[in-house]
C-alpha cells in the first residue's frame, strides 16, 4: 500500500529506474501467478517497440533485486514468468488475512483501515497502457471493498466505542466524498448509534449529491455494508486457487489448478479455456464457482490454449485424453466424479472407460461421440472447412462475419457485450493456428464403439436449441450409454451464458446428481 517499495529483512532494496519494470514486478507479485510472455508484453509494451525484447530486459534487471542466495525468485521460460511467492509478505496479504480472521482486535481492524487508506501500488500508475490500467484501477477498486469489509466489522467489534466507529465513517467519506462504500459506512454508524431520523437525512442528502453526480446509490439493504456480495466472496475463491504444472507423455507442459476444498471432481479440458481468465466468464463460470464450494475443483488447459504449452508438435483427440491421465496421475487421485464438457465429452468417454476404477460419475454437457468428418455430408464437410479458413484470419479480431459463422453456433442468444467478451477471450487462450488444428483435430472424435462399456453412473445434458451440436446428438449420446440420464435445458446456446435460466438448471441438476449417492 502506498508508493511500491520492496526490502529483504527489513532492509530496502533498489528497485529498477524504469516505471513498466517496476510495474511488471508488481503485477507479477500482485496476481501470484504465471504469466504468459504475450500477455506480458501486450500489458505493459506497444508497437513499434519490441515488446519481447523489453520484456527480457526487464526481466534481467528485475533478476538481479529479487533474486538471492535462497535461490530464483523471478522464474521464467520460453512461455510463463512468474514469481515465486514463498516466504514473501506483502501489505495486502497481511490486511485480507486480519480482517478475515474472526480473533482480529479492534485496534488491527483499524489500523486495516488505516493501510487501505493508502494507494495500492503507488508510482506505478502506466496512463498509456490501457490493459494496465485498467487492472490496476480493479485492484485498487477492490482495495475499497476490502475496506468498507474492515469498517464493517469495526463498527460491529464489541470493543470499538460507536461514537469512535461514526467518526472514523465520517472522516472516510471526507477523504473519498463519491465513495459508495463510505456512503453506506455513514449510514450504517448512525444506524448502530439509534440516529435512525439522522440516517434517513443523511440518505435523502447522499442520494442528491450522487443524482448531481450522475451516479447511482442506494443504501445496502439490512444495514450492512455493500462488500459482501457473492463477487467479493468469488474472488476469494479465485485467490484459493493453487496453479501447477506437469508434463505429459511427450514432455508438453500441461497447466493445472485446483481451487476449493472438499472431494475431488475433475473437469476433463475443453476449448477455449484458461485457468484465470474464464473464472469471470460469462458462460461456464457459475458452474465453476457452485463446484468449488464443497469440492476440490480440478480443471486444467489442454495443450496449446490457455497456460498450457501453446507450441507443440501434436494436437489430436489422443493427446486430449493422455493430457487428462498426465493431471489425474500427478495428483494421485484414486476417484472422483469427472465432467466433460463440448469435445471433453468425448475425452471423458474414452477415459472412463480406459479407467473406470476411478471414475464415479461421469458428467456430459454438449457433448458428442463422432466428429464432424466422421458421416458427414458434404455440404457439412464445406460449412466446416469454412470455418477454418475464416479462423485463419478473423480469430480474435472484431470480424462480424467471423462472428456471425463462428459465434452464432456457439452462442446464438448472447449480446453484443457478452460478443466483444468472447472475441477478447479467444485471442487470449490460443492463437489463430492452433484455433485452425483445434477445430480439425474435433473433426476425426470418434467413441461411438466405447459408449456401451461405460460402467460409471452417467448425466448427460444438453440444450434443446443447440445449434452446434443438434439436441438429438445429446438425446442418442444417452440412449447408447448403460443406465444414463438425459436432462434436456431449454436454451439456444452451445455454451450457456450466466443469467439465463438453463444456466441456473445446468448447475441445480449437476449440483443434485452429485448429491445423490
Amino acid at each position: 500500500m502506498g508508493d511500491f517499495e520492496l526490502s529483504r529483512n527489513g532492509e530496502p532494496l533498489a528497485l529498477p529506474a524504469s516505471r513498466k519494470t517496476r510495474a511488471l514486478l508488481a503485477y507479477l507479485i500482485v496476481t501470484a501467478r504465471p504469466q504468459r510472455r504475450e500477455r506480458l508484453c501486450e500489458l505493459f509494451w506497444e508497437l513499434p517497440d519490441d515488446p519481447r525484447a523489453a520484456l527480457r530486459w526487464s526481466l534481467s534487471k528485475l533478476r538481479q533485486v529479487v533474486n538471492d542466495e535462497d535461490g530464483e525468485r523471478l522464474c521464467a521460460d520460453r512461455e510463463r514468468v512468474s514469481f515465486d511467492d514463498i516466504a514473501v509478505r506483502t501489505d495486502l496479504g497481511r490486511i485480507e488475512r486480519a480482517i478475515a480472521d474472526p480473533a482480529s482486535t479492534a485496534d488491527g481492524l483499524a489500523k486495516c483501515t488505516q493501510l487501505l487508506g493508502d494507494e495500492l501500488l503507488g508510482g506505478t500508475d502506466l496512463p498509456d497502457q490501457p490493459a494496465y490500467a485498467t487492472w490496476l484501477a480493479g485492484e485498487r477498486d477492490r482495495c475499497q471493498r476490502l475496506r468498507a469489509t474492515a469498517v464493517s466489522r469495526l463498527i460491529d467489534h464489541p470493543d470499538t466505542p460507536p461514537n469512535f466507529a461514526l467518526d472514523y465513517a465520517e472522516r472516510w467519506l471526507s477523504l473519498s466524498p463519491y465513495s459508495r462504500h463510505a456512503a453506506d459506512a455513514v449510514v450504517l454508524a448512525h444506524r448502530k448509534l439509534g440516529r435512525n431520523r439522522e440516517a434517513s437525512h443523511l440518505i435523502r442528502e447522499l442520494g442528491a449529491k450522487f443524482s448531481e453526480a450522475g451516479m447511482d446509490w442506494q443504501p445496502a439493504e439490512n444495514g450492512g455494508l455493500t462488500d459482501e456480495t457473492p463477487k467479493a466472496e468469488d474472488r476469494t475463491l479465485l485467490q484459493r486457487q493453487t496453479i501447477h504444472f506437469c508434463k505429459s507423455p511427450d514432455n508438453v507442459s500441461i497447466a493445472y489448478g485446483c481451487v476449493g476444498e472438499g472431494p475431488p471432481i475433475v473437469k476433463a479440458a475443453n476449448w477455449l479455456t484458461h485457468l484465470e481468465l474464464d473464472w469471470d466468464a460469462p458462460i461456464w463460470s457459475p458452474l465453476f464457482r457452485e463446484l468449488a464450494r464443497d469440492h476440490q475443483f480440478i480443471r486444467y488447459d489442454e495443450r496449446g490454449n490457455g497456460l498450457s504449452d501453446w507450441d507443440v508438435e501434436e494436437i489430436s483427440f489422443e493427446t486430449f485424453v493422455t493430457d487428462l491421465e498426465a493431471v489425474v496421475d500427478t495428483l494421485e487421485l484414486e476417484r472422483f466424479p469427472l465432467l466433460g464438457i463440448s469435445q471433453g465429452a468425448a475425452v471423458s468417454i474414452e477415459y472412463a472407460v480406459r479407467h473406470p476404477e476411478r471414475v464415479s460419475k461421469l458428467i456430459l454437457f454438449g457433448g458428442y461421440p463422432a466428429g464432424w468428418r466422421i458421416d458427414a455430408s458434404a455440404e457439412e464437410v464445406a460449412e466446416r472447412e469454412a470455418v477454418m479458413t475464416l479462423t485463419r484470419t478473423g480469430w480474435g479480431q472484431d470480424n462480424p462475419a467471423y462472428r456471425h459463422i463462428f459465434s452464432a453456433t456457439f452462442l446464438p442468444s448472447a449480446t453484443a457485450e457478452q460478443h466483444a467478451w468472447f472475441d477478447e477471450f479467444q485471442r487470449q487462450t490460443t492463437c489463430a493456428e492452433n484455433a485452425v488444428r483445434f477445430l480439425s483435430a474435433f473433426g476425426d472424435i470418434d467413441v461411438r464403439d466405447r459408449l456401451g462399456e461405460i460402467a460409471a453412473e452417467t448425466l448427460v445434458l444438453h440444450s434443446r436449441g443447440d445449434r452446434r451440436i443438434p439436441w438429438e446428438v445429446g438425446r442418442d449420446l444417452a440412449a447408447a450409454i448403460p443406465n444414463a440420464t438425459l436432462v434436456t435445458l431449454e436454451s439456444d446456446n452451445h455454451l450457456l451464458l450466466e443469467g439465463e435460466t438453463a444456466s441456473q438448471a445446468f448447475v441445480e441438476a449437476i449440483r443434485d446428481f452429485l448429491d445423490d449417492g
